[in-house]
């Protein structure tokens, strides 16, 4: 099932042949659109851009791509004047990969979506560059990481929403400790909402570079976001699953082989309000053998001893914490 947010040009709209179950119109602040449809399960959203209150400001983009998930928007452009190649690049960088100015590009996204390589050749590097992944001599290969110098761990969700961007942020806090901390997130732009200089984020075609940036740090926390080649630089991976029934039941209908594909990973429980009892019954119908159990935590607090587990498990619990 599908939603439509609709305003200006909500007509280009009409003429989709799909199933729509919930369409709204007007103009929303960016915190009414993701308050109305964070916790609402659908396939594909249709969001005319001019239905987002202030649209020019690309800060309530970025309400939108934290807030909601942005692999399942198709965003409908204006003709404004700010909606240019900057603002385009912007939208890159925070994951929003599906965007179109025609009727016939909407529906053409709704059944090929586009993945970052489809759009990499708009994204603008610092430098005003732009970096078209076509060209290979522009692409850095994956590095061969060395585990005595560096120790990379990556995070991926398995369910929606299972918080690897906190507790990122939660694990930095509690590492840093004892050890030289990096965190890196990819196609992402939600590590600047922490303020943390040790938060940083790249494009895939970046990371080799930022893997050997920050090679003499002892560990790399990696936000890999599905991202395939992300998982070649890592020396571990944790796959995070949320323990609600909606988010179990979404991730299944959206592809019932996603726990069949990590039983034998590492995978934690994370968010968990489950008891233990709980937790057996969850295990058992999923075939899934947890790596670790972590309950819902307080991200202000800099030191969790429910972390403890997780990091001992990962050689990297140092009893001085």
């Amino acid at each position: 099932m599908n939603v439509i947010v609709s305003n200006l040009n909500g007509s280009k709209f009409n003429n989709l042949d799909v199933d729509i179950i919930k369409s709204i119109s007007g103009e929303f602040s960016a915190e009414e659109i993701v308050q109305s449809f964070s916790n609402f399960f659908f396939n594909r959203m249709f969001l005319d851009i001019t239905s987002i209150e202030n649209y020019t400001d690309i800060n309530n983009m970025k309400k939108i791509s934290v807030g909601l998930d942005v692999s399942k928007i198709i965003l409908l452009l204006s003709d404004d004047p700010s909606i240019n190649n900057d603002y385009i690049s912007k939208l890159i960088s925070m994951g929003i990969y599906n965007f179109a100015r025609t009727e016939e590009e909407v529906k053409y996204l709704y059944d090929n979506p586009n993945s970052y390589k489809d759009v990499a050749h708009l994204q603008l590097i610092n430098d005003n560059r732009v970096v078209d992944v076509v060209n290979t001599e522009e692409v850095p290969s994956t590095p061969v990481v060395d585990s005595s110098t560096v120790r990379v761990i990556g995070f991926n969700n398995v369910t929606y929403h299972a918080g690897a961007t906190s507790l990122i942020y939660m694990l930095k806090k509690q590492l840093s400790r004892d050890y030289s901390v990096i965190c890196i997130e990819v196609n992402k732009n939600d590590f600047m909402f922490f303020n943390d200089k040790d938060m940083v984020s790249c494009t895939i075609n970046n990371l080799s570079n930022m893997i050997s940036k920050y090679k003499d740090y002892n560990v790399i926390l990696l936000d890999i976001n599905g991202i395939k080649d992300a998982f070649k630089v890592c020396s571990d991976v944790i796959y995070l699953m949320e323990s609600s029934t909606l988010m179990i039941n979404k991730a299944y209908i959206l592809d019932d082989k996603c726990f069949e594909k990590v039983m034998d990973k590492n995978v934690v429980l994370n968010k968990s309000l489950l008891d233990e009892r709980d937790i057996k019954l969850l295990e058992s119908e999923s075939g899934i053998k947890f790596f670790s159990i972590i309950p819902n935590l307080n991200d202000r607090l800099s030191t969790h001893q429910e972390l403890f587990p997780l990091l001992e498990k990962l050689g990297l619990y140092r009893k001085t914490n």
